[in-house]
């Protein structure tokens, strides 16, 4: 496993960002908007995807995109090291729990899943594939 790390699905994302960079410090890198993708139509300006660097450490951020019940805005991410460790995670942990998102080939290059335990806990499932 290359890392786990927490995601947060914030209302307000991008003041929330600066918000914790301004109290932590850190590098914000890897912003994606939802501006252009067919599917996000409607939801312009908000991020799909942002990070935190914070030396080693890595926090991962979202726009909210639907409804988000209270303990939901936070999630762990496993970022894999190979399609057959991610594999092996997805099936492990949808085991007595449920795929919100089915194991699937992405449109920034990678295999990803999101998948709630037998605990409640929700993972979102990630490796990223190799350029050909």
């Amino acid at each position: 496993m290359k890392s786990a790390n927490p995601y947060l699905f914030i209302d307000g994302c991008k003041e929330a960002i600066a918000f914790y960079q301004d109290a932590l410090g850190g590098e914000v890198q890897n912003v994606q908007l939802a501006d252009g993708i067919e599917s996000f139509k409607g939801h312009e300006g908000k991020y799909l995807h942002a990070e935190l660097h914070l030396g080693d450490s890595v926090i991962h951020f979202s726009d909210v995109f639907g409804k988000v019940t209270k303990g939901d805005h936070v999630s762990v991410t496993l970022e894999c090291e190979s399609e057959e460790e991610i594999r092996r995670a997805y099936e492990a942990l949808k085991s007595g729990g449920q795929a919100s998102l089915e194991l699937q080939k992405t449109f920034w290059g990678a295999l990803h899943a999101n998948v709630t335990d037998k605990y409640g806990v929700k993972w979102l499932l990630n490796y990223q594939m190799p350029k050909s």
